[in-house]
């Protein structure tokens, strides 16, 4: 069962990083692996933003689809997101955004998952391992050119 976790500091605020992480709809700009996301569902309460999101990732001929529910809640500068459907047996992701005492702001990044076949999880975990390895690489390096 593949997982992943790091904490690094950026010279970036929590905000700032909460919101580039946040916003999903941009992935396919920067995100290692990512072809496509598209919001299907957004519903706001108690300051809390609740999305069911699709996210089609690929590698040369390997194209695959699965739907998250990404809840955001800025004012603790979390994200969470829990599978839905798609090829893995379960998915969970984390993000938090805490202060610095350099001012920047430190990123807790977790990742755990494993597919439901063996196969495809052969075929893609290594690859897998590898991007997920450099999404906090690619985050970090976006937010350079934003807010830079």
């Amino acid at each position: 069962m593949p997982q992943f976790e790091t904490h690094r500091p950026v010279p970036h605020s929590p905000d700032q990083m909460f919101d580039l992480v946040a916003d999903v709809e941009r992935y396919p700009e920067f995100l290692p692996l990512c072809e496509a996301l598209v919001v299907r569902n957004r519903k706001e309460r108690d300051g809390k933003i609740l999305l069911v999101a699709d996210m089609t990732v690929g590698y040369k001929a390997i194209r695959e689809t699965f739907t998250t529910q990404v809840l955001l809640n800025k004012a603790e500068r979390a994200i969470d997101v829990k599978y839905i459907d798609g090829p893995f047996k379960y998915l969970d992701n984390r993000w938090r955004f805490a202060p610095s005492e350099n001012g920047g702001c430190s990123i807790d990044f977790f990742i755990d998952y494993e597919f439901k076949s063996r196969i495809l999880g052969a075929l893609m975990g290594s690859m897998f391992d590898r991007a997920f390895r450099m999404f906090t690489d690619a985050f970090e390096t976006r937010a350079g050119k934003i807010y830079a």
